[in-house]
């Protein structure tokens, strides 16, 4: 019996197994992240000390992510994806024991959270790469929508509620020995993962460049490769105008409302529960056309429901304008990955990959750190006009000039492509060897 769209993937040996280890590194973040709040709470630490904590761990993962991408294309991604995991494991039992034993003080968690942040800082652009050499490209679509569905149900429910419930039980100790655990079953999968060569080449001369000068090759790609430069340029303002808002004034919000924590984690909730569904909707669907335009007015327009926040005290309406929110983004960003892995040249994913990360995201502490000063300036509403109305403009004016539906149009990518020959269809089976057309800047197979 053939399997739905969105989840023919897995009829991939290799890609069942790389799922696994990705379903358990989602559940990792999520226990670690209720865990450490938790932990830091026990040890009387205030919002300076969680803002430390939490901070470190965010500073790392931004401070690797570039070297990361370099270290994706250089390196087997298997082994990177093992560190991650090992790492992971490794620092945080070494917080459960301090924890279970009452000897762990906050510079310990805090170096703790900045390990684990190191770590995931390899994790992305690696698993980013590894995706299409494992993967064929006409299931590329379907893999990154499955990704997002999953993404908000593991990393925003189902671990956090577990470490949640861990904690309430017993102790923060306790939920950071689950996390431990599970990382280290991450590791365990990723070890079952076949073997992919690594598809960066020598330069002309047969010289190995340094790491630094493969970062700049990355930054060089990238700033002349006008749908990804504009498309990056227009995330990072995005990010800027609507994430401060929702995650800083939306439980200011609520709690106007009357409200409290436990409806700030249903709003929370509905924007994971929208995400996965959008996710599924697209990767139960060809990639569209006129994906670049589709992309971006995915990501404007979805942002158009935060405005709600400015106009209503009802949490019913909050909950939908939640989930719409989280529909627009989460779809919007399946195709963005699907994007990314079919029409950069292999050699340069894991790069290109970590810019994604780093370039889109650069302007989110500005976000969180302006969103009170605009709410005491223009007050909730004029904040959440902001936050809604201003995203869809910049994906018109980014749309218009840089040209992309001219773009689109040169590179379609709406036919399926066929699978892969070779050592990849080895992995896959027998059934699905083919031809698979060349990204940008690559050769066609002979």
């Amino acid at each position: 019996m053939a399997l739905p769209r969105a989840l023919a993937p897995l009829r991939h040996p290799a890609y069942r197994v790389l799922a696994a280890a990705m379903v358990l590194a989602l559940l990792t973040q999520g226990l670690w992240a209720i865990a450490m709040v938790w932990q830091v709470v026990e040890l009387d630490g205030g919002p300076g000390s969680l803002s430390l904590v939490a901070g470190l761990g965010a500073a790392g993962m931004l401070v690797m992510a570039l070297l990361g991408g370099a270290l994706a294309d250089r390196v087997p991604q298997r082994r990177l994806l093992l560190v991650v995991a090992l790492v992971q494991g490794c620092a945080v039992s070494a917080a459960a024991v301090l924890s279970l034993t009452g000897v762990l003080e906050i510079w310990q968690l805090a170096l703790v959270s900045l390990v684990d942040g190191l770590a995931l800082g390899l994790f992305y652009p690696a698993y980013s790469a590894l995706v299409p050499a494992i993967v064929p490209e006409g299931d590329l679509l379907a893999v990154n929508g499955l990704e997002g569905a999953l993404r908000p149900i593991l990393g925003q429910a189902a671990g956090p509620a577990a470490a949640g419930f861990l904690v309430a039980a017993y102790s923060p100790g306790m939920a950071m020995v689950a996390t431990a655990v599970v990382a280290f079953a991450s590791a365990a999968c990723v070890l079952a993962l076949p073997h992919t060569p690594v598809r960066r080449e020598a330069a002309e001369d047969g010289s190995h460049p340094g790491l630094f000068a493969d970062v700049r090759e990355g930054f060089r790609y990238m700033v002349a490769t006008p749908w990804l430069l504009a498309t990056l340029v227009y995330a990072a303002f995005m990010v800027l105008v609507f994430i401060g808002p929702f995650e800083v004034l939306v439980p200011f919000v609520i709690e106007d409302a009357g409200g409290g924590a436990r409806q700030h984690a249903w709003v929370l909730a509905a924007f994971g529960i929208g995400g996965a569904v959008g996710s599924l909707v697209v990767a139960s669907r060809r990639l569209p056309r006129r994906y670049l335009t589709v992309m971006n007015l995915l990501w404007g327009v979805g942002c158009l429901p935060m405005v709600v926040f400015g106009f209503t005290t009802d949490l019913g309406a909050m909950l939908v304008a939640a989930a719409l929110l989280g529909a627009g983004f989460e779809s919007a960003t399946v195709i963005w990955g699907t994007l990314l892995q079919r029409r950069v040249p292999s050699a340069l994913l894991g790069r290109v990959s970590s810019l994604d990360f780093f370039v889109s995201l650069s302007l989110m502490p500005l976000s969180m750190a302006l969103a009170g000063p605009l709410s005491q300036l223009v007050g909730f509403t004029g904040a959440f006009l902001v936050a809604g109305l201003v995203p869809p403009v910049l994906a018109v004016v980014t749309i218009l000039v840089a040209r992309l539906p001219a773009d689109e149009l040169a590179h379609p990518l709406d036919v399926p492509a066929e699978e892969p020959a070779g050592p990849a269809a080895a992995w896959m089976g027998a059934d699905d060897a083919g031809t698979a057309p060349a990204r940008e800047g690559e050769p066609w197979p002979s």
